[in-house]
């Protein structure tokens, strides 16, 4: 497309989602629950012929020489899809929020005043590598009554095209709109920087990528941004703490998979547990080929153990977020310099404490600046079906609006709704 065509297709998109917004935002909650009931079927249905398409995406990645953990967001397995298709179903068990009115309270004057939840209308989903975001981002599209336009990456278009036609004929089959989820068809990246710049059409924008997309996106948008720009995560390890525990929730927060936003970058441990836990997580991160990138004091603990990877940390690598089998580790005072630290280092994403105190725990619980923080959990419980939001739109670290993942709530808007009998103002 030239550049003239991509400005005339996105208005094209966003006069066909802003006319289908209007269709979802009366949709009964069944006819919304219908289409995702449907959606989830399909995806099982459709799910050897969804590995077809994405088998094409992920050669083309390996042949231009995509990292492996990049390569790894792209793929849509069985599994994955399953994960898809039961946060369609989870979508479409819980209440339906729209229209629920809250706090209505009476005033002198006589009149009732509250604030009823609204769907915000269109929003743009620009996104990169996972295709199971276009499930996740339409599912709660169509659960909170809006309409989304889509714009995956290029690396993912198969995959995003087949999922994409299966969003709309879910659609269809519930007579709704099938415009009200709409994927950007074409690779050209000028679609971005129209799409991002409609605000007679988009409400706002939810980025999901590298910080480098972020960061243009925020700049350049015209709408409002629900952003976050990385997830540098910390886990702290309390004294004191059930060692036990820590090793495994430690091993889980970085181990488990080392490309998501919520995995744990940094290892906090203070210093009255280190002599006992370090040689423990060091001998698991070892056997699963883990760098630790360590100050001096965890440094000369873990050099007793066997086959680590050990290299001095710089200042650099207590602000990283490595997104692979690196970890930066350092000893701490306390619960204190814990916070300190991730306050001043962190991304403000998730952060977790390993704690036997329940003072510390409520320490950390109020005092870390983060949109997620945990107690005695691993920081890759930080996602929306985890959370039990049935699927997430992405994690917001920002303050207004939105905070954490972002499910339902967080592409709905509250506005005021007056109730009166006749009342007029003195």
């Amino acid at each position: 497309m030239n550049a003239l065509n991509v400005a005339e297709y996105t208005h094209t998109l966003g006069l066909q989602a802003k006319t289908a917004s209007a269709l979802m935002a009366k949709a009964p909650a069944a006819i919304k629950n219908k289409a995702l009931l449907a959606l989830a079927r399909l995806l099982r249905e459709q799910t050897e012929a969804l590995q077809v398409d994405n088998a094409r995406d992920l050669e083309r990645a390996r042949a231009a020489g995509l990292a492996e953990p990049m390569v790894d967001r792209l793929k849509l397995t069985p599994k994955v899809l399953e994960t898809c298709a039961q946060g369609c179903e989870q979508l479409a068990a819980m209440a339906d929020v729209i229209g629920e009115i809250i706090g209505m309270k009476q005033q002198p004057s006589g009149i009732r005043v509250g604030q009823m939840r609204v769907p915000i209308g269109v929003f743009g989903m620009i996104y990169e590598s996972r295709p199971n975001v276009t499930i996740e981002a339409a599912s709660l599209s169509i659960k909170s009554g809006n309409a989304c336009i889509l714009r995956g990456g290029s690396e993912a278009i198969d995959s995003n095209r087949a999922l994409a036609k299966l969003v709309q004929q879910a659609l269809a089959e519930a007579g709704l709109p099938q415009d009200a989820v709409q994927l950007v068809q074409t690779t050209d990246r000028e679609a971005v920087g129209q799409l991002i710049a409609m605000p007679q059409f988009v409400d706002v924008i939810i980025p999901r990528g590298g910080k480098g997309l972020i960061e243009r996106i925020s700049r350049d948008a015209k709408v409002p941004v629900i952003k976050h720009l990385d997830g540098n995560c910390h886990t702290y390890v309390d004294d004191p703490c059930d060692i036990a525990m820590a090793v495994k929730v430690a091993d889980n927060a970085k181990t488990h998979k080392y490309s998501p936003c919520n995995a744990s970058e940094g290892l906090l441990v203070a210093r009255g547990v280190a002599a006992a836990f370090l040689p423990q997580i060091g001998a698991v991160y070892a056997a699963k080929g883990v760098e630790m990138r360590g100050c001096p004091e965890s440094l000369a603990i873990l050099q007793s153990v066997a086959g680590a990877k050990l290299v001095a940390a710089t200042e650099q690598d207590w602000s990283e977020e490595y997104l692979a089998p690196i970890i930066s580790v350092k000893v701490v005072a306390g619960v204190d310099e814990a916070i300190a630290h991730i306050n001043h280092y962190s991304s403000h994403h998730t952060d977790a404490i390993l704690t036997r105190d329940h003072m510390h725990a409520q320490q950390f619980l109020r005092e870390v600046d983060s949109a997620s923080v945990m107690v005695n959990a691993s920081t890759r419980f930080a996602d929306g079906f985890e959370f039990g939001l049935g699927a997430e739109i992405g994690i917001s670290t920002d303050k207004f609006h939105a905070r954490g993942p972002v499910g339902i709530e967080g592409l709905t808007s509250l506005k005021y709704v007056v109730l009166g009998e006749g009342e007029v103002r003195a």
